[in-house]
């Protein structure tokens, strides 16, 4: 049906798009830059419109006029370029057909296995084609099936004009792995109503709440003394950054918690005696909570510091973004709209909290409603990334039902 979705992918997949954290250029990296314009020579060979690269922000954004007398609301589709930060050079996607629910073999030099004694997800895709690593990189499907989905479904209703669809919009966009793509995106140039972001894991997925979240560096200063001669005298930076990590709740972290349940997650610790660092991210669905979370960690520092006669522990907090359920459940129509189009197909849609955070959350603060929908991978980041061709088609064949919905509304 999607002549070109599995050549697609596998082209797509092999151009490195890794962003760097640690750049502060925009995109992050020049390989994005280079890929965005071979999306842009794409989407205009397919027939789009507007094609456009904003060098302000790094994303690629294009029209597909509506062909309805009643067009109904402007939507968006959105998916992100990078992947994360794992090895992203020279991938070699490798293709199972008919998938039998044993162990794959990715690579035999290195005895990389993928097993559903260590993955029982692989069982919900027997009989299917996967498309998968060679045990060596990531796969990108997070979230290249997002982009070629969105070009699929722009395709097919350009190869078919005889079926309705209001005006639609796609952004594909830069940064998304490392947290800051959709900080500069331009909500009114896109003039949407509303938007998706496609860039959900297993088939039926649909999210519209995100966590909480914020980052937090925690500073402290020591006083470094010969250990024979430090009584009353030495203050150990290092024992300090220990003490404040167990002042925090100790069931209030990643590996004890799940569902709606926020943590403090404790992502680096370095130092000596003299000085240390430590680098947290909080999170929490609950706004209350999350707020409550932060004010945690300034009284833990608050309380470690009465015990001197000058502040020895500091603490550097930022927002990062915010649950995208408080704008979103104020007009629920994307929501709904998506869900009537998987039932429509036979989907379940999964509802559920995101226990992590998409450029909609923030583009959703911005002014555009962006829940989250399937893309169809799972196992991202890592060398034991797959992904269904037939999960890509049908992520493509609800993209195309939300726009005819909306359409005959």
């Amino acid at each position: 049906m999607y002549n070109n979705l599995m050549d697609r992918f596998l082209t797509y997949v092999k151009i490195d798009t890794r962003s760097d954290a640690d750049s502060i250029s925009v995109p992050s990296t020049k390989k994005q830059v280079d890929f965005a314009r071979v999306l842009m020579t794409d989407l205009k060979e397919i027939g789009m419109s507007d094609v456009e690269y904003n060098d302000a922000n790094g994303f690629v954004t294009a029209t597909l006029p509506a062909n309805a007398e009643d067009t109904g609301p402007v939507i968006g589709f959105i998916a992100h370029m990078d992947t994360a930060d794992f090895n992203s050079e020279n991938i070699d996607p490798q293709i199972v057909e008919n998938y039998d629910g044993e162990t794959i073999l990715l690579n035999e030099e290195q005895g990389i296995r993928l097993s559903p004694d260590d993955f029982p997800n692989l069982k919900n895709y027997i009989g299917q084609t996967l498309i998968t690593t060679d045990g060596t990189t990531l796969l990108g499907s997070d979230d290249k099936s997002g982009i070629v989905e969105i070009m699929s479904m722009v395709e097919y209703f350009i190869a078919n004009p005889t079926i309705k669809h209001g005006k639609i919009r796609v952004a594909f966009g830069p940064d998304e792995e490392i947290g800051v793509g959709a900080d500069r995106f331009d909500v009114d140039h896109f003039g949407a109503d509303f938007a998706y972001t496609i860039d959900g894991g297993p088939v039926g997925e649909l999210e519209y709440e995100s966590f909480n979240a914020a980052g937090a560096k925690i500073k402290i200063k020591g006083k470094n003394v010969h250990p024979g001669t430090a009584k009353d005298k030495m203050i150990n930076a290092l024992k300090l950054a220990v003490s404040f990590d167990q002042a925090l709740p100790e069931n209030e972290v990643p590996e004890r918690t799940d569902g709606r349940e926020g943590f403090f997650h404790l992502l680096e610790i370095t130092g000596t005696v003299d000085e240390a660092m430590m680098q947290y991210i909080i999170r929490d669905h609950d706004r209350e909570a999350f707020e409550s979370k932060k004010e945690q960690m300034l009284a833990v520092a608050s309380k470690l510091n009465e015990a001197f006669d000058e502040e020895r522990v500091s603490v550097e907090m930022k927002d990062q973004y915010y649950n995208m359920r408080e704008v979103i459940e104020k007009d629920m129509r994307p929501v709904e709209l998506a869900d009537k189009a998987m039932n429509n197909l036979g989907i379940s849609p999964i509802v559920k909290p995101i226990r992590g955070g998409t450029d909609g959350s923030k583009i959703s603060f911005m002014g555009l409603p962006t829940p989250n929908i399937f893309a169809g991978g799972e196992n991202f980041h890592g060398r034991y990334e797959f992904v269904a061709v037939e999960s890509m088609i049908k992520a493509t064949d609800v993209l195309i039902e939300i726009a005819k919905l909306a359409a005959a509304e």
